[in-house]
This record gives structure tokens, sequence and C-alpha cells, in this order.
């Protein structure tokens, strides 16, 4: 269903009160009902987004636009906010169950003494040093987070 007339006749009343004649004198030698036409046919499926119509009223530029124009500022609209489903509950039995499986993990953790946070570094320096050939960066990277702090 394309936009009701009612619709472009009440953008084109908001656009002649704001801009005066500098907006009507851009189709001054064109039929006027070929213009609105012409707006109806570009506007087309703006009908169902009538909060982007309101803000670009509400955003108009200094200079009176096209249809063109108008129709992008149309198009910057924010996108509405989508309904949203509440997140699920989690299952208490299951985080149990979940969190129970990390156990094994968590004792190596504990009898090697921990993880070592540049164990990364370490491993890439080996690697080069071993002469395995590494980008630039990685090596630098690696020296970087070597050095004594």
């Amino acid at each position: 269903m394309p936009m009701p007339l009612a619709w472009l006749d009440r953008i084109f009343d908001k656009l002649t009160v704001t801009y005066g004649s500098a907006f009507l004198d851009r189709w001054r030698d064109v039929d006027i009902a070929k213009v609105k036409t012409d707006w109806l046919d570009v506007l087309d499926g703006m009908e169902k987004h009538p909060e982007a119509i309101a803000f670009a009223l509400q955003n108009l530029t200094e200079k009176p636009p096209t249809v063109i124009e108008f129709r992008n500022l149309c198009r910057r609209a924010p996108m509405p906010e989508a309904p949203r489903l509440e997140a699920p509950k989690a299952d208490p039995e299951r985080i149990k169950a979940e969190i129970a499986k990390l156990g094994p993990v968590r004792e190596a953790v504990i009898r090697t003494g921990g993880a070592d946070p540049k164990a990364w570094a370490k491993r890439l320096m080996d690697r080069h040093n071993a002469g395995e050939k590494l980008n630039p960066i990685q090596i630098r990277f690696a020296r970087e987070a070597l050095e004594p702090a």
C-alpha cells in the first residue's frame, strides 16, 4: 500500500512552513501534482516507517530538501528497538555439574603453581631461537613482554 496522500500533504505543509517559498519555488514551473506523484514514488515503502519520516522532519537541513535528500534523511533514522525475549534462567543443577567438570583443570593449575601469563612469549622466543621464521611483530611483542618491569 503506497503512502497515503494525506501524509505527503502533511510533509509538504511542514516543509513549506519551515522553508517558505524556497521550498515551493523549486517546482515553480512544474505541475505540483506531478511533483507529489514523484515524491510518492521515491518515498514508496516509507509508510511502513512513520518514525523515520518523523525523524527526517525533526532533522531538516538548512536548505529545502529534494525528494532524494528527504528519503536519505528518513534512512538515517535510528532503528526502533526490537522486542527482546527474557534471558532464560540458569539451571542450578547444570551449573553445579559444569563446575564439577572443571575440577581436574583446577587441580592441575594448583599442582603446577598456576599458569605463567608470559608463557606465550617464551614459546615464541623458543621457536625464534630454534630458527623458525616468525613475523617481526611477533618477535618484538614477545621481547617486550619478557622485559623486566
